[in-house]
């Protein structure tokens, strides 16, 4: 009976792994669907030669993390195997009894994994797992937002008070700031997406905005009435623009005789 406990405590810790996996990669910036298909090819040592498969091994996030799928796929295949051998070793007259003890106990894992409501109820403890013990950034949006220097996406929430309620979006002018609103999340439940100019924010909505770190910072903390730095954001963001421009002509001049070459 222990050897038969035993097996299914592995396969437990094997879906399991699976599960965390597939959230780990989700958290890299892969769909759903894809996550969960790569972390089961990775962990069972299938190998599915697709372009998903490529995608997945652009990053050294998600090499970390197949590598480490496919460490506990092959260790646990010889433990179950292991454990298989074990529990029908003893008596012959006790082997359909166990035989119907694992299929049961299998059919309830699979029952389990396959459960709505427990999915919902053990992804966020793995992303919360996973934010406090590592260090997963969404590379492909990053590279595709070109977040380096002091550019992040960061969420601001509309509170009582706060510089954005009940005006709309085309009036912030938040594009003569150096930010853009990718999207906003609103208190229903309901996201939009790329929000109208005439969107008017409300208390409770999360706004998904893009720019500069301290400008976000600045944002978030801004009063109502606070008009001044509205301007000084402007002005700021109108000379780094300046700035830039004025350095483009003579990188180009730099790099032109490399390419004459």
């Amino acid at each position: 009976m222990f050897a038969i406990v035993s097996l299914l405590a592995i396969i437990s810790l094997s879906m399991l792994a699976v599960r965390v996996g597939a959230v780990a990669l989700m958290m890299t910036g892969l769909s759903r669907d894809v996550a969960a298909f790569q972390a089961l090819s990775a962990f069972s040592g299938a190998g599915f030669t697709t372009g998903e498969s490529e995608l997945v091994v652009a990053t050294p996030e998600r090499r970390k993390i197949l590598a480490l799928l496919i460490r506990a796929g092959n260790a646990g295949a010889i433990t179950v195997v292991t454990s298989l051998i074990l529990s029908f070793a003893g008596s012959e007259d006790e082997a359909p009894v166990r035989i119907v003890i694992i299929v049961v106990g299998l059919a309830g894992l699979v029952l389990l994994s396959r459960s709505g409501w427990f999915n919902r109820l053990l992804t966020p403890v793995i992303q919360r797992a996973l934010s406090r013990s590592t260090a997963l950034v969404l590379r492909d949006y990053a590279a595709l937002l070109h977040l380096r220097e002091d550019y992040r996406v960061a969420e601001i929430e509309v509170h009582e008070g706060s510089w954005l309620e009940g005006r709309q979006l085309h009036a912030l002018d938040l594009p003569a700031e150096g930010l853009l609103i990718l999207g906003i999340a609103q208190p229903t439940g309901e996201y939009v997406g790329a929000p109208p100019a005439d969107y008017v924010f409300s208390r409770g909505d999360t706004v998904v905005v893009y720019g500069r770190e301290p400008r976000l910072e600045e944002i978030a903390r801004r009063a109502p009435s606070d008009s001044r730095a509205h301007e000084e954001a402007m002005a700021e963001h109108s000379a780094d623009v300046e700035a830039k421009t004025e350095q483009e002509p003579g990188d180009r001049a730099h790099r032109s005789p490399r390419r004459s070459t």
